[in-house]
C-alpha cells in the first residue's frame, strides 16, 4: 500500500467514522435499528451539492442544511414507530426508500458534480502541500470534535435520560423519562451525523450521488461491532472510541483484502469482504470466541 493508498483509507476512515457514531447512538444507545442512514447519507450529499452549485451557497452553511436535512430524516423515522408503532426496521426502510426518489428530484438527476466548486476542504488548501495531506488532517480534526461533542452530550441529564431509554424503557418511563422524545431526538441526532457524513463524502470525491448510500449501514454497524468486539468499553468516552477505531480498523482491513493479488478480488467485492468482516467478528463474541472455535476438537 503506498502511501497515497494510505492516506486516503485514513480519509475514508474517518468519514464513516461519523456514521459509526450515528450508528452507535441508534444501535447502541437506544437499541433501535435504524436504516433511514441508506437514504440520509446521500440526502446530506445533494442537499448540499445543490446549495453549493445552484445556489451559490458558502460550503460551510449548505453543509448546515444537509445536516439539518439528515436530522428531518431520522425525526420522521422515529415520529411514525413512536406515534404509530411501525416497526423501527420498516420506519426506516419506509423513509429509505422515500428519500431515494426525493434525493433524485433534488438533484435533477442521479448525481450532481461538484468539480470546480468550493468545498469545505479548499479553506485549508495551502500551496505546495498537496490534498491528500490537508485532507486527514482536517477529518480527523472533525472526528475528534465530534466525539468529544457526543461524549458530553450523553453525559448531560438528556443524554443519561437517551441511555436509560434505551436501555430499560419502561423502567425510564416509570421514572418520568418520555422515551418517545427521546427515541425522536436520538434518531434525528444519529441521521444528522449520517448526512454530514455524506456531506464531507460528496465534496471530498467532487460529487453526490443517488446510489452512494448502498451498504451504508452495514458499514456503521460493522464499524461499531469490530470496534467493540476488539475494545470492550465500560464508559461513554471508551465506547465511541471503540467505534471510531472500529472504523479504522474496518477501512484497512477492506482496502488491505481488495489490494491483496493472491486472493483475486475486485473493488466491487467490497460488500463480500464486509459480510464476511462481520461474520467473524459476530462469531468471535459469541460463545466460546474464534480462537476456542478455530481450536475446538471435533466431537466424537
Amino acid at each position: 500500500m503506498t502511501l497515497y493508498e494510505f492516506l486516503g483509507t485514513v480519509e475514508i476512515s474517518f468519514i464513516f467514522g461519523i456514521v459509526a457514531l450515528g450508528a452507535f447512538l441508534s444501535f447502541r444507545v437506544l437499541d433501535f435499528p435504524d436504516l433511514t442512514v441508506e437514504g440520509s447519507f446521500p440526502l446530506g450529499a445533494a442537499i448540499t451539492a445543490v446549495m453549493i452549485v445552484n445556489f451559490g451557497w458558502n460550503p460551510w452553511p449548505a453543509t448546515g442544511v444537509g445536516i439539518l436535512a439528515g436530522f428531518l430524516a431520522g425525526l420522521i423515522t422515529a415520529f411514525l414507530n413512536v406515534r404509530y408503532n411501525i416497526l423501527h426496521i420498516l420506519a426506516g426502510i419506509l423513509v429509505s426508500i422515500a428519500l431515494y426518489s426525493i434525493n433524485l428530484r433534488i438533484m435533477g438527476g442521479p448525481n450532481k458534480p461538484l468539480l470546480g466548486a468550493p468545498t469545505m476542504f479548499t479553506l485549508f488548501e495551502r500551496p505546495g502541500i498537496p490534498s491528500y495531506i490537508i485532507n486527514p488532517i482536517f477529518l480527523g480534526c472533525v472526528v475528534v470534535v465530534l466525539k468529544l461533542a457526543l461524549d458530553c452530550f450523553l453525559a448531560t441529564g438528556i443524554g443519561t435520560a437517551m441511555r436509560a431509554a434505551g436501555a430499560n424503557p419502561v423502567m425510564a418511563a416509570a421514572n418520568g423519562i418520555n422515551v418517545g422524545k427521546m427515541k425522536l431526538l436520538g434518531i434525528g441526532l444519529a441521521n444528522a451525523l449520517t448526512a454530514f457524513a455524506g456531506a464531507l463524502f460528496a465534496q471530498l470525491f467532487g460529487a453526490a450521488d443517488a446510489y452512494m448510500g448502498i451498504g451504508v449501514v452495514i458499514i456503521g454497524l460493522a464499524s461499531v461491532i469490530v470496534g467493540m468486539a476488539i475494545f470492550p468499553a465500560k464508559t461513554i468516552m471508551q465506547a465511541t472510541l471503540a467505534c471510531l477505531a472500529g472504523a479504522m480498523l474496518y477501512r484497512f482491513a477492506v482496502a488491505l483484502a481488495l489490494n491483496s493479488d493472491f486472493l483475486g478480488l475486485q473493488a466491487s467485492d467490497v460488500q463480500v469482504v464486509t459480510a464476511v468482516l462481520v461474520m467473524l467478528t459476530l462469531i468471535s463474541r459469541s460463545r466460546g470466541g474464534l480462537g476456542r472455535l478455530l481450536t475446538r476438537k471435533p466431537a466424537r
